[in-house]
């Protein structure tokens, strides 16, 4: 039987001190140094397709809505700090105490989860997969990197003691099966953890109003993602998902992310920060691949400029320090019984 332990964050205070000025976008102290292309990678994977102005994977192509390009991938690094700020400092919430041997990341983006796990566990070999070859090629040594589809089926030559999982919502279509895979490749004892974001933003004071931009941005971001059968909200059925799969002790820890600096907590402030630069850094590149496609293919069948209008009033919401809203990020994490 799953046993869920719902850690939730209590309700943010805003600080009513903080004045509603125009946030700089674009700080360049918080870059991080861009990944490197892999080796010994075929050439079809890395001649990538390019789309307003943006790269973006080659193989399956279009599986994977965001971009691949330096600029994405600088995010992605900022975000994996997002990350680790909200989960103060740690990599993972879920508590691996049995001997790690092998662990698995899933969707491994820039690599940077894989190499810092790698760092605290030189015990455990750390494979990350993705859809994108734009990992470094100077690694810790019990790190690898493979180009796959998390969606194929697994033939995988070991089985893990960890398999992590984080920010795939939109990009996994079929999670029961994902969830069945990781079950069969976990060994006795084994954790499962998913670390993601749930659309549309929310407040609970009632300053994001539904015929806000930002509110009608994200709800028309979910619909289209519905249409092509990888919702934005997959998080809200994991838990039931992992139990059907036949994990036990279901934990779901449940934080926050501000969109701005609003909130009076010195911590929450900080994460405001980072969470703002993290949404406005992705904004564009993720509406732009799905608006501006046609109806027939989950898009809106939006103009450039259509989407370019729109999000002007968008990256006003997301500065206005007098809507307190945020993203809901959950960690969702179980174990594969004895």
């Amino acid at each position: 039987m799953a046993e869920e332990q719902n850690l939730e964050t209590p309700p943010l205070v805003a600080d009513d001190n903080v004045d509603n000025e125009t946030v700089d976008d674009g700080d360049s102290a918080l870059g991080v140094d861009g990944a490197s292309d892999t080796t010994s990678l075929r050439s079809s994977i890395l001649r990538y397709r390019e789309e307003n102005g943006r790269t973006y994977h080659a193989y399956k192509d279009g599986v994977y809505v965001f971009p691949n390009d330096e600029m994405e991938n600088e995010r992605q690094d900022i975000q994996h700090h997002l990350f680790t700020l909200t989960f103060d400092g740690k990599l993972h919430a879920a508590s691996l105490t049995q001997p790690l041997r092998r662990a698995l990341d899933a969707g491994t983006g820039t690599g940077i989860w894989a190499i810092d796990f790698a760092d605290e566990h030189p015990e455990c070999e750390v494979t990350g997969v993705d859809l994108s070859p734009i990992q470094p090629s100077a690694v810790p040594p019990n790190v690898s990197f493979f180009v796959d589809d998390l969606e194929d089926e697994w033939d995988y030559s070991t089985k893990f003691d960890f398999v992590f999982v984080r920010f795939l919502t939109g990009s996994i279509r079929d999670w029961p099966k994902f969830f069945n895979q990781s079950f069969e490749f976990l060994n006795p004892g084994g954790k499962i953890e998913i670390m993601d974001i749930i659309y549309p933003p929310q407040s609970d004071d009632g300053t994001l109003s539904e015929e806000s931009a930002l509110y009608r941005w994200a709800t028309l971001l979910l619909r289209t993602f519905n249409t092509i059968g990888s919702p934005l909200d997959s998080a809200l059925r994991y838990k039931e998902q992992l139990v059907a799969a036949g994990f036990v002790d279901v934990n779901v820890v449940k934080r926050r992310w501000p969109m701005n600096r609003w909130p009076k907590d010195p911590k929450y402030k900080q994460i405001g920060v980072w969470a703002h630069h993290n949404t406005m850094d992705a904004l564009a590149a993720i509406t732009l691949a799905v608006f501006t496609r046609p109806e027939g293919q989950g898009g809106l069948g939006w103009t450039n400029e259509e989407v370019e209008v729109f999000l002007i009033d968008v990256r006003k919401d997301i500065r206005d320090y007098t809507i307190h809203s945020y993203w809901p990020i959950w960690s969702v994490y179980a174990t594969k019984p004895e």
